[in-house]
């Protein structure tokens, strides 16, 4: 297992001119690789008329397995997704996507000043959006008395977990999500 995972705080954007090329970056969350395209579509819906729009996202599946992807978006191979990628892994951030978008102002900026131009737009996002120590999260269905219930939301709300569905008939049968850290106790708990 690697070091603490983060997720964004926010959702957030940033602006910034570099030789009057404007670089715009966005740092969004995202739970999976459909979530991620979304986002990726309403920022190129938002920039129809952008030069280009490169991106990386670090996904965490719920195998446990981190996805990366990066897309230079027409820009010299290396120069844009890759270092929109970086800050994503040094941060330890998962579930993220950070877009940057490009409008080209008529001055080259060389490979190195590209490279530069993404990554601190993508630096700067992520740093605008904030983070947060991630949390794995676990399901589980309990069937439980009457007078179990209360005293189940208590323990609940003090570990940041909470009831998804509940069915009363003789007993009372939850379905909750909580931290996976939690899972054991609260099952001994109420079985």
């Amino acid at each position: 297992m690697s070091s603490q995972f983060f997720i964004l705080r926010a959702a957030s954007s940033v602006e910034s001119e570099i030789k009057k090329s404007r670089f715009i970056g966005f740092a969004m969350p995202c739970d999976n690789e459909q979530s991620a395209l979304k986002q990726l579509r309403q920022v190129a819906a938002q920039h129809p008329s952008a030069n280009h729009l490169a991106f990386a996202w670090r996904i965490r599946a719920p195998e446990g397995f981190i996805t990366e992807r990066f897309f230079d978006a027409g820009e010299p191979s290396g120069t844009a997704g890759r270092p929109i990628l970086a800050p994503l892994q040094g941060e330890d951030l998962i579930n993220t996507v950070v877009a940057v978008i490009r409008y080209f102002g008529g001055v080259k900026l060389g490979t190195g000043g590209l490279t530069r131009a993404y990554g601190n737009a993508a630096k700067q996002a992520i740093d605008a959006a904030g983070k947060l120590p991630w949390v794995e999260m676990a399901q589980l269905r309990l069937q439980i008395d009457y007078s179990q219930l209360q005293m189940l939301e208590y323990q609940l709300k003090q570990i940041h977990g909470h009831i998804i569905d509940q069915q009363f008939t003789d007993t009372v049968t939850v379905m909750i999500e909580l931290p996976a850290q939690h899972l054991l106790a609260i099952r001994e708990q109420f079985s």
